[in-house]
């Protein structure tokens, strides 16, 4: 497997970032400078400028408000580093580089990396790569099971790294490309995915999937080669439902599933209706159209968090685990309504339906952002950027309806 120079950068993003550092600090922060001297050298200007542009009535209204400067400006530095981050990678993705390469790269070293924990699980070391996760419902209970998150520091932040390159095989695979190893490759990404059993990333995948076949229900139904490729999809997925309920009906999919619907699921509720709840409670503090600003919800919100879970006052640090809830808190109504705003623009402005891809993750990271993540979560704009960009011209809807029409 070729090596180029920015493969280097490529893997420190997908399996080192957070190796070896504190909680919530990462390599692509310390590298925030290398990445900006880059963008000015790619040509790129007024970036400090834009980002501003955008802050400063925030930065206002939040400082008329009141804030607790050291938090505010340490929260600041880290969404410029974001922002710098972003500006890179879409500079890269539209850039001469051969993206399914990459991709190719990333899934067979995450499978092998994947391999390899699992040699641990059974290992005192199991930590490394595991976390062990109980839940109950009922007289049905499921204890110590163990979820990957290979190098990262969590399962959900895990599967999200691997959405892009799973829609990049499922969307070929949907669409009957069956050239080279394009079947292997999905099933060396499905799995890590699927052991890493976060519900939020696999809903929004389901969620994506449906809104993919919906907007071209036309498409699969008349297309032979689309129609095979959803009825195999169908039939593996019921299939496997009945496998599991006949042989091992007390697996902790259906267990979760019965939690969820239940509402005795602690990490479904605390990511999507109980994060409005509190946000709006901290958002109100100070404005409700504005929000308490950057590096706030320390000093604001860890008490009405506490307060609302029970927990003690040396409980650790809580959040807000969930980005749109997130958004809410930091910038009030102001933030959101530009937070959607931007995205149906983006949506309409590049033709997100024009494209296969582009279509199942802007659906995937749009509900996404209600179930989980965070505002300052890079992998999150990762997938945003992808949807907004016109890349892999490979699955535009023209392209293909040529392809299947054209003589063979």
């Amino acid at each position: 497997m070729k090596i180029n120079k920015y493969d280097i950068f490529v893997f420190i993003y997908f399996f080192f970032n957070s190796v070896g550092l504190p909680h919530g600090m990462l390599y692509t922060i310390i590298l925030t400078p290398l990445f900006f001297i880059w963008i000015l050298l790619k040509g790129k200007k007024y970036i400090v400028f834009k980002f501003f542009i955008f802050f400063t009535p925030f930065i206002f209204f939040h400082i008329l408000n009141g804030v607790e400067v050291y938090y505010y400006v340490r929260s600041l530095i880290l969404f410029f580093s974001v922002y710098i981050f972003c500006y890179a990678f879409y500079t890269f993705i539209t850039s001469d580089i051969k993206l399914e390469k990459v991709i190719r790269k990333i899934a067979v070293a995450n499978f092998a990396l994947a391999f390899l924990a699992f040699f641990f699980l059974f290992t005192p070391y199991r930590s490394l790569f595991w976390e062990s996760w109980s839940i109950s419902v009922g007289s049905l209970s499921v204890n110590k099971w163990p979820r990957l998150y290979g190098l990262t520091y969590e399962p959900s932040y895990y599967s999200t790294l691997l959405v892009p390159i799973f829609a990049f095989y499922f969307v070929k695979f949907t669409l009957g490309q069956t050239e080279k190893d394009n079947y292997k490759l999905l099933v060396l990404v499905a799995i890590p995915l699927a052991l890493s059993f976060s519900m939020g990333v696999i809903s929004g995948l389901a969620i994506a999937t449906f809104f993919l076949i919906f907007f071209n229900s036309h498409r699969f139904l008349t297309s032979r080669r689309l129609f095979y490729s959803l009825t195999i999809l169908a039939f593996s997925l019921v299939g496997a439902i009945i496998i599991l309920f006949v042989f091992f009906n007390e697996n902790p999919f259906f267990v979760r599933i019965i939690a969820i619907l239940n509402g005795q699921d602690g990490s479904a509720n605390g990511r999507t209706y109980q994060a409005f709840h509190l946000a709006y409670i901290i958002a109100d503090l100070k404005s409700i159209w504005w929000g308490v600003g950057p590096g706030q919800l320390k000093i604001l919100g860890d008490s009405v968090i506490k307060n609302f879970y029970n927990y003690p006052p040396d409980y650790g640090q809580v959040s807000i685990p969930s980005t749109f809830p997130e958004t809410l808190a930091l910038f009030g109504f102001v933030g959101v309504f530009i937070r959607l705003g931007v995205e149906f623009y983006l949506f309409f402005k590049t033709r997100v339906l024009d494209n296969y891809y582009r279509t199942f993750l802007f659906f995937y990271i749009f509900v996404y952002q209600f179930t989980g993540s965070f505002t300052t979560n890079i992998i999150e704009y990762v997938v945003w950027i992808l949807a907004f960009t016109n890349i892999f011209q490979e699955f535009d809807r023209k392209r293909l309806r040529g392809e299947e029409v054209s003589p063979s």
